[in-house]
């Protein structure tokens, strides 16, 4: 038994001694005054792709094309299906500076890197330096200067007073329409979409006939109205009416009774099994190539998943697809005079390390994916919008737009019309503010949805005090209530604020040691009882 403690032990006293290990804060970053090309770095590039298998020959191409430039740096490319997964990543490694040095992220997770000192790396600084920022007079490739990037993707990624990233591509919402099955039920597309005329068609494609097939299809399978981000769809619908949703300094402010008028409306719609979601159902782009669904909304991004002659189809549906005309539009809107489409798409940020040359390399690289031939071919793998006046206004890049529907691959006229839609929109698009929590709040957002329509499709009672049951259960669920809004910003509306969490999960070294004080003091006790019944069985013999 004393063997087995002092194993016990000994376990605990190394359990404590990696909890309490934590790699030393870091020193802001400053630029040196000229990069060292005599030394090797080697900088880690973490990426997505959406298994879209250009988008890796592209960033492959890149970054060779870089280090031909710059020998000195080799790039490693770590590639991810999900940005969730790159930020699960991220927040492991933040305790022992073992992040990536460059990063395809969104700013929302950024702000909660923060959390740390000095982890995220400014980027103003970086922008003016007459050698190595925008148009730099050292740079061995002809990158962007500050007014040729587009200045309201650039201004997203600004908060707690500086930049934090650089954006990489653009994209919105549309909603794809099956047009043939519109036309069908009686009704003309409109000019511009309306939530109204949305709910109107999908309540009519419910109607079955006698053998209980669709009527619309003539299928057994008809999901109307699919939805692919439920938060998007929560935080546009709220910005087309003029709510609140959260403010720069942190307030959450989503729980208010536009939030209840909503989800009655698409419980209702739930309940009649003419609304679903990605969530529940899968990909929508697959039920509308199978003429299962009418309208779908997703990010322009994925238009080359989208119809049935798509260059993405699946294999295993193409014998499943049926042919309809396809329309791509604008998301549905509550004042078609005054519309609004949430702006999104990846940024690029650089994490700080102890070298700051191994910084400025990073910085080197990541302002080369700002390039022409990046930025354009990029752009052509989806319905993304490249991020500077540089790239869409060279002549390659407006030829691509010309030859929309030449083929059916690189020119793949939703492809392109998904462009186009951003590009005629970026007036009309707008961000939420981001803090340390914002992520969490976007998430809550979006199950409020879920959790709405999980609700209907079983026949529960919504009502007043449903509402504020969901209302205290997502704000638990999420840690909305541990977000500390910023008392300075709330007055004046600064949009680069950026309250700290302070009250958040505890770090995992801290749980750790926790735990291996546990296994301690528990080690402990069964050793005394040991000891005790020992004694006593001693006594008892004697």
């Amino acid at each position: 038994m004393k063997k087995i403690i002092s194993i016990f032990l000994l376990c605990a006293l190394v359990l404590s001694l990696a909890g309490c290990h934590k790699a030393s804060p870091l020193t802001a970053f400053h630029a040196p005054e000229s990069f060292n090309e005599t030394e090797q770095y080697t900088i880690s590039f973490w990426a997505k792709n959406d298994t879209n298998q250009a988008q890796v020959a592209i960033y492959n191409q890149a970054i060779a094309d870089f280090q031909a430039l710059y020998p000195n740096i080799r790039v490693e490319l770590k590639l991810y299906n999900d940005y969730g997964d790159i930020y699960n990543d991220v927040i492991t490694n933040l305790a022992t500076n073992t992040t990536p040095n460059v990063c395809i992220t969104y700013p929302d997770h950024i702000a909660t890197y923060m959390a740390g000192s000095n982890v995220v790396v400014p980027l103003d600084d970086l922008f003016a330096n007459e050698k190595y920022g925008f148009g730099g007079t050292e740079l061995k490739y002809d990158g962007p200067a500050l007014e040729e990037m587009v200045s309201q993707f650039l201004n997203e990624c600004a908060f707690d007073g500086s930049h934090y990233a650089i954006p990489y591509m653009r994209s919105t919402e549309a909603c794809y329409i099956n047009k043939t099955y519109v036309e069908k039920l009686g009704y003309t597309l409109p000019e511009q979409l309306t939530w109204d005329f949305i709910w109107e068609v999908s309540e009519a494609a419910m109607a079955k006939d006698a053998n209980g097939n669709f009527l619309v299809n003539g299928q057994n399978t008809m999901i109307p109205f699919i939805y692919k981000s439920t938060d998007n769809m929560m935080i546009q619908m709220l910005r087309q009416k003029g709510a609140d949703y959260s403010d720069p300094a942190g307030q959450v402010l989503l729980f208010n009774d536009t939030t209840k008028e909503l989800l009655y409306d698409i419980g209702e719609h739930s309940s009649n099994r003419a609304f679903n979601t990605f969530k529940s159902v899968g990909y929508p782009a697959n039920y509308l190539n199978m003429g299962q669904c009418i309208f779908m909304v997703d990010s322009t991004a994925g238009a080359t998943w989208v119809g049935h002659e798509a260059p993405l189809l699946e294999d295993n549906l193409k014998d499943k697809v049926v042919p309809y005309e396809t329309v791509l539009m604008a998301i549905p809107q509550f004042d078609t005079e005054h519309p609004q489409m949430i702006s999104q798409g990846p940024s690029i940020c650089i994490f700080n390390k102890e070298d700051p040359q191994e910084v400025l390399a990073s910085w080197l690289f990541a302002q080369f994916m700002l390039t022409n031939k990046v930025q354009i071919a990029y752009s052509q793998t989806e319905g993304y919008l490249p991020v500077t006046t540089k790239a869409t206004e060279t002549e390659e890049y407006q030829t691509y737009l010309q030859n929309r529907g030449a083929d059916k691959n690189k020119h793949y006229f939703l492809k392109v019309d998904a462009t186009k839609l951003l590009m005629e929109n970026i007036e009309n698009t707008f961000v939420t503010s981001v803090f340390n929590g914002s992520a969490s709040l976007r998430n809550a957002a979006g199950e409020l949805i879920e959790e709405i329509k999980r609700a209907g499709r079983r026949g529960a009672t919504i009502d007043d005090v449903f509402m504020e049951e969901l209302f205290e259960k997502m704000s638990a669920q999420y840690h909305l209530d541990q977000i500390i809004p910023d008392p300075t910003k709330i007055a004046s509306g600064d949009m680069l604020a950026l309250p700290r969490n302070v009250n958040g999960p505890l770090p995992a070294e801290a749980v750790i040691l926790l735990a291996a004080l546990g296994i301690t003091w528990l080690s402990i006790g069964i050793y005394c009882f040991f000891q005790w019944r020992k004694k006593k069985i001693s006594s008892q013999n004697h």
